[in-house]
């Protein structure tokens, strides 16, 4: 085994992971529990925070990548839920929820309501799935986050997308809900911000989302 490729080193734990029935087995409770566990802090009431349920923006944050996938859901609590599983979602499938350092929510309709009228009217006067996808455009816009920038291709390759000029649904409305993105983007930017707390806490709530840690959860 050449221990300097990270590939074959990785090939060679899992072998060693599921190297018979029972290993089998243990491996795969054990991966269930842990992104399980994800999936229930993300969602479920935590402290004075009630459950995490409809409209939400979301990002992933990988070690020596930062931001490295950003989404947006109508349906939180299945979403998020589904996100470490990896059952309809790619990003369990491409890193592993074992090396995600933290998961930023921002549920955007709560700051919606503290607009000023005139931006209210007009982002409420929206398809809420179009308000996501704006939002979603414009951190993309920001942060560049690389695995949203390319799509899956034929035979196995990958195509470049296109974010600067999209002609995408959340691109064309992006202009619509930009002081609602100013308020996302603080939510964001606090809930980025590392923990207060010492050993880090597996999930850190604030008025306008969550941030869950699963470096902190790791044994």
């Amino acid at each position: 085994m050449d221990d300097a490729d990270p590939y074959k080193s990785w090939r060679s734990a899992m072998a060693r992971l599921v190297g018979s029935t029972d290993d089998l087995i243990r491996w795969q409770d054990r991966r269930y529990r842990f992104a399980n566990e994800i999936g229930r802090l993300l969602t479920e009431p935590s402290g004075d925070r009630p459950v995490v349920d409809g409209a939400v923006l979301y990002g992933v944050y990988v070690s020596g990548v930062g931001l490295a996938y950003v989404g947006q859901t109508g349906d939180a609590r299945r979403r998020l839920r589904d996100l470490p599983i990896g059952e309809s979602h790619h990003l369990g499938m491409t890193v592993p929820p074992e090396l995600w350092e933290k998961i930023i929510v921002v549920c955007w309709p709560l700051l919606a309501d503290t607009l000023p009228q005139p931006a209210r009217r007009t982002v409420t006067g929206l398809d809420p799935e179009v308000v996501g996808l704006a939002l979603e455009h414009l951190v993309q816009v920001e942060y560049r986050p690389p695995l949203n920038a390319r799509s899956r291709g034929a035979n196995g390759t990958w195509r470049e997308r296109r974010v600067i000029g999209s002609r995408s649904r959340g691109a064309l409305h992006a202009h619509m809900v930009q002081s609602l993105y100013e308020l996302v983007r603080d939510a964001w930017q606090d809930l980025s911000a590392p923990s207060p707390s010492e050993p880090t806490p597996p999930v850190r709530t604030t008025s306008a989302g969550r941030v869950v840690y699963p470096s902190a959860m790791n044994d």
